[in-house]
């Protein structure tokens, strides 16, 4: 037996116990209803990611190839098509998950409008995102477990038992497009009770995985921006703490944390933090800060000494009221970072760092694993790399110090197409694409994402459309860029109003109202035509 023909009996029980005037709801569609409809609740789609994520990571502790992929997705539209595409092109959606980036909520999702990435907009918008990607996830469910069932009923009426089998079969073994989202909680919105109520939002909307970062949440800035402002140890250790709360009550005993370090980048403190006795964290928090030893004789009305070292020192504040770290500090701090959040209940770390490098990264990771073994990353391939410059000048470096003449190449120009066809460029090109097996296995990640990916291929789609369809070519840049690629690439959404749901409804409204119903996919539907 099956849970599509348990079901079927089940409804049937169902029915029969209520009498006659039960008589005209079918069993059968009572379970395919069901079946499209197999997570009722965000807290459930939770739970099941969350089981996703950690054999995973399991997976990826035995074995570095075993690495996990994302895509940031700004609209459920968006995230719909990409689980579409990966099960067309893969067969399943084994290691794939989605991305929700913060970055892409403030500058596509606020009632503002676009916003830069510093946690100005609302609240809200991240849950609310979560909750809409769930929910077009859920539909590619049922739109295709729907064209599994139109498929059934004509096997069935042609009488071809053997087609009826193999779809019966696909029904039972249906893969769902629900996978896990590595959700954006910045840097949790306020403080420790702001951050636990966003995280029981976001959970109760799907999410089994939530990333905060180490930034002050009044001052956050994007990673790959200028101006940002870490915290003190303790203050980020009570979010993480927030967060593992929020999943506690809700029940979802296995939620990851992903704890992210801006520290490599991040200059500034706009604390000192609280210390006991030497050597406790908030000691080595403050052993980073730039100080210079001061006496009593020689202190400035209003300022902030500190004893360190058995000495009195002054650290340096900015106008601002920002305190500076010491010069060259950041990946200490990156490791100290992630060390004391691996030991205060995170799950996965993020570094976010100013270039894609795998001995960077890696000598960061082995430090770490000295301490916590199986510490892993999550790392962004980020769109502010430039990637073609950055790996061209990583190769030109190698080449050089190799000995090999380099005086045909421009270092600083080696993003320019005439190096395109060049040794240089078609190795650097390989490097980018062995990026992710090759940091899997040197540097500890354990997921890659792209955070923004989806934010620039829809202005580089709408570009070309907008330059064809607007000059000479007319109707032809759109049917030739678009519809006739659409149809030969099999994109799902050519057929716009089956994906919209008009079959479903048409499903629907047969289950209602039996002969009497008025369907949308007759004869005279255009889209028949595809």
């Amino acid at each position: 037996m099956s849970q599509y023909t348990d079901d079927i009996a089940a409804a049937g029980s169902v029915i029969k116990e209520n009498g006659s005037s039960w008589d005209a709801i079918n069993p059968e569609s009572v379970a395919r209803m069901r079946a499209q409809n197999r997570f009722k609740t965000g807290i459930e789609i939770a739970k099941y990611t969350a089981g996703i994520m950690r054999k995973d990571m399991a997976a990826y502790d035995a074995d570095s190839s075993q690495y996990t992929q994302s895509l940031g997705c700004w609209h459920g539209f968006i995230g719909q098509q990409k689980m579409i595409s990966i099960k067309k092109h893969f067969e399943n959606t084994d290691r794939k998950y989605l991305y929700l980036s913060g970055w892409m909520v403030a500058a596509l999702r606020s009632d503002f409008g676009p916003l830069p990435d510093q946690s100005m907009h609302e609240k809200t918008s991240v849950a609310a995102l979560i909750a809409e990607l769930y929910t077009f996830l859920r539909q590619a469910d049922a739109r295709e477990l729907g064209g599994l069932f139109r498929e059934l009923d004509s096997a069935r009426e042609a009488g071809d038992s053997a087609k009826e089998a193999e779809v019966q079969a696909k029904i039972d073994g249906h893969i769902t497009h629900v996978v896990p989202i590595i959700a954006d909680i910045d840097a949790g919105f306020g403080n420790a009770e702001a951050t636990y109520l966003m995280a029981k939002q976001m959970i109760e909307a799907g999410a089994c995985c939530i990333q905060i970062e180490n930034q002050v949440s009044d001052e956050k800035q994007c990673g790959h921006q200028d101006g940002k402002v870490t915290v003190p140890h303790e203050d980020f250790l009570a979010k993480i703490r927030a967060v593992r709360y929020a999943f506690l009550e809700l029940g979802i005993d296995d939620g990851v944390i992903v704890s992210r370090t801006d520290s490599l980048g991040a200059g500034l403190t706009k604390q000192i933090a609280v210390t006991n006795e030497p050597g406790d964290l908030g000691d080595q928090y403050n052993a980073f800060l730039d100080c210079e030893e001061v006496t009593p004789e020689n202190m400035g009305n209003g300022d902030v000494v500190i004893k360190q070292n058995g000495k009195l020192v002054r650290p340096k504040r900015l106008p601002s009221n920002l305190f500076q770290f010491k010069k060259g500090t950041g990946e200490a701090r990156c490791i100290l970072d992630s060390i004391t959040s691996l030991q205060n209940g995170a799950d996965l770390l993020w570094i976010e760092t100013e270039k894609p490098h795998v001995s960077q990264i890696g000598g960061m990771v082995d430090a770490i694993r000295k301490v916590i073994p199986n510490a892993k990353l999550v790392y962004n391939n980020s769109p502010s790399f430039n990637w073609t410059l950055n790996f061209r000048q990583q190769i030109f470096d190698g080449m050089k110090e190799a000995g090999t003449d380099v005086s045909s190449y421009d270092r600083a120009d080696l993003m320019n197409e005439k190096y395109d066809a060049t040794e240089l460029a078609i190795t650097a090109d390989e490097k980018i694409r062995t990026f992710q097996a090759d940091s899997a296995r040197e540097a500890g990640i354990f997921h890659h994402l792209i955070t923004l990916p989806t934010y620039h291929t829809a202005a580089l789609s709408t570009d070309n459309l907008a330059k064809e369809y607007f000059g000479d070519q007319g109707m032809l840049g759109y049917v030739a860029g678009v519809q006739r690629k659409e149809i030969r690439q099999g994109i799902a959404c050519v057929k716009h109003q089956n994906m919209a749901g008009s079959d479903m409804g048409d499903d629907h409204k047969e289950y209602f109202s039996g002969d009497a119903a008025l369907k949308a996919s007759g004869k005279d539907n255009t889209m028949n035509q595809f």
